[in-house]
């Protein structure tokens, strides 16, 4: 990505892959990365007794969805607390990944809900898949590209002519007072 140009990356969302995150911390260095919320939520709930999945799952959604970094430190710890001892497996989870995955709370508000997940990558992936089991075998590699080149396009031109899909002046306001502050390039974390 970056030999085709990609830069002033300040915050890449993915799932706990561990040659991805590798990979991310190699060569985005100084980069904010965000654990996918959802994915994470799976990983607890999968390490949680199945009669506290939904109890868990309602504590780890408010930590998620604080206000501020402090708050949400606080409800882990309350969380911590109420389910050490019948669910140490999850709250293990979710004490290991609790930075990565509150990594966005550094954003303004109004960016959290469309970065915290993984979900619009998701979705494009299954459409493109939808697509290719329509069609199931191509007859060489140039019909995969035009397909897909033509669905990507067309998704490029509904993002860029639609509602936008993150509001970002309010980070890139809250980027520049940081800057001015400290008097050099920052990334938001």
């Amino acid at each position: 990505m970056k030999q085709r140009g990609l830069r002033g990356v300040d915050l890449v969302t993915s799932d706990h892959h561990g040659g991805l995150v590798n990979a991310i911390r190699q060569h985005f260095q100084g980069v904010t990365w965000q654990r996918c919320q959802t994915h994470f939520m799976r990983n607890i709930l999968d390490a949680a007794p199945k009669a506290l999945r939904d109890e868990v799952k309602a504590h780890v959604r408010a930590i998620f969805e604080a206000a501020e970094p402090a708050t949400a430190r606080s409800l882990l710890e309350r969380t911590l607390g109420t389910f050490q001892d019948t669910a140490s497996k999850a709250m293990k989870v979710l004490e290991e990944g609790f930075e990565d995955a509150t990594a966005v709370l550094a954003l303004p508000a109004v960016c959290r809900k469309r970065t915290r997940t993984t979900n619009a990558v998701e979705r494009l992936n299954a459409e493109l898949r939808r697509r290719e089991r329509v069609v199931r075998i191509f007859p060489n590699r140039a019909s995969v590209f035009r397909l897909f080149g033509a669905l990507l396009m067309d998704m490029d031109e509904k993002w860029a002519s639609q509602k936008k899909y993150i509001e970002m002046n309010d980070y890139y306001e809250q980027k520049r007072a940081k800057e001015k502050q400290t008097g050099k390039v920052v990334s938001i974390r």
